[in-house]
């Protein structure tokens, strides 16, 4: 009984983080325009953010494994969060904007993926499905999308830091409550074992694959709500179409227990890398506002089904002890690099060519990747076989 009620914090922690975070995909971009930014000069702010990432998830992945605690790292992102969050907003010109940004994002990149890894942890030893609990953090994205999208039609895009510190506060209030998952290795970790992980062949080749998909994901973050809003679209409807798409992320975590096990984790990354192609080429052919929302519903086939498809299958490549550094390594390239090229060349391109033909490339690029992926599947690489041999030699 103890170990059901203990998930109850890392529940609540999960949707309180994503409806904070609902807050920044959805509505910071609108916000920086309100500053009166460029979409090349936003694309840039946001590019800043996966930048961040790439060095603070490792970083803080890293010190997550040594101290064998993923608690007390989520206490000190959730400070310096908070402190950083009230700084960053305040800022006027693009220099102390970008400044600032790179500080928020170091301390906000690893707290989604921390909190992943930990639910990973926790539904191992519980013997429960990853998908029934990271659910919640997808509930709480979707409620926030839809309530605080309303607040700020309401009263302005420019308080959008209120709802934001709320949510950062109870994250950090339910984070005391949080049961750690202590791995079965006694020895702290050095920094020469992270080479394990850049020596294992089969987890390198599937980051860089992934990477053509997971590009056009986060391009489409960066940018759908500019997108909505250039077709006549206005900031309660954004909310309504991160609603819909995180709901329908909801409902696919929360059956991950029925339809995951079906089939290997890599066939379900293929299918989804090819639903993504579809998606974006839906969105850029029909120039319907009301539309682009409507299909918002494909979130939870495309982006549901690959992150928890893709977490499982990065989480069979790394060794026991290293798995919040691996897991972290996975969502820098996922949210970081990919979110850097997606930022500023989806700026580039939604100035000089429009939105209509920014996701027209997206859906190529997305089919790129799912083919490698077929193809990387099909080679011995990736073979579920050879994954274990890896993680045993390394």
């Amino acid at each position: 009984m103890a170990n059901q009620e203990s998930l109850v914090p890392l529940k609540s922690l999960l949707f309180c983080f994503h409806a904070s975070n609902t807050i920044i995909v959805s509505f910071l971009p609108l916000y920086l325009q309100f500053k009166g930014l460029s979409g090349t000069e936003i694309g840039l702010v946001l590019a800043i953010g996966p930048l961040a990432s790439i060095f603070a998830q490792p970083f803080w992945g890293y010190m997550s494994d040594k101290y064998r605690t993923v608690k007390r790292i989520l206490m000190i992102c959730l400070i310096g969060l908070l402190v950083s969050s009230v700084i960053f907003f305040q800022m006027n010109s693009l220099i102390a904007i970008l400044g600032m940004a790179a500080i928020f994002y170091f301390f906000i990149s690893p707290i989604g993926a921390l909190g992943d890894s930990l639910a990973q942890r926790r539904a191992d030893a519980l013997g429960k499905s990853f998908g029934t609990i990271r659910t919640w953090g997808s509930i709480g994205f979707a409620i926030s999308s839809l309530v605080v999208g309303e607040i700020l039609a309401r009263t302005g895009i420019q308080y959008m830091i209120w709802p934001y510190l709320f949510f950062g506060l109870a994250c950090l209030a339910m984070c005391f409550t949080l049961v750690d998952v202590p791995t079965k290795s006694q020895k702290s970790i050095q920094l020469k074992d992270v080479k394990l992980l850049i020596q294992n062949p089969p987890f390198i080749i599937f980051l860089f694959l992934v990477m053509f998909i997971t590009i056009t994901h986060r391009t489409s973050d960066s940018f759908i709500g500019i997108y909505i809003a250039q077709l006549g679209g206005g900031e309660g409807l954004i909310g309504i179409s991160w609603f819909l798409g995180v709901a329908s992320e909801a409902l696919v975590f929360a059956l991950a227990g029925f339809w995951f096990r079906k089939f290997p984790p890599l066939i379900f990354i293929i299918i989804a890398g090819l639903l993504y192609s579809v998606r974006w080429y839906m969105y850029a052919v029909f120039d319907d506002p009301a539309l682009i929302v409507a299909f918002q519903f494909l979130h939870g086939l495309t982006f549901g089904v690959f992150y928890l498809s893709a977490f499982q299958y990065v989480t069979r490549l790394i060794p026991e002890n290293l798995q919040a550094t691996g897991h972290l390594v996975f969502v820098s390239v996922f949210f970081g690099l990919s979110g850097i090229i997606g930022s500023l060349g989806g700026g580039a391109l939604i100035d000089s060519a429009g939105g209509g033909f920014l996701y027209g490339c997206m859906g190529t690029l997305a089919f790129i990747g799912a083919i490698l992926l077929l193809i990387y599947h099909v080679l011995p690489f990736g073979k579920e076989t050879k994954q274990k041999k890896m993680k045993v030699s390394s």
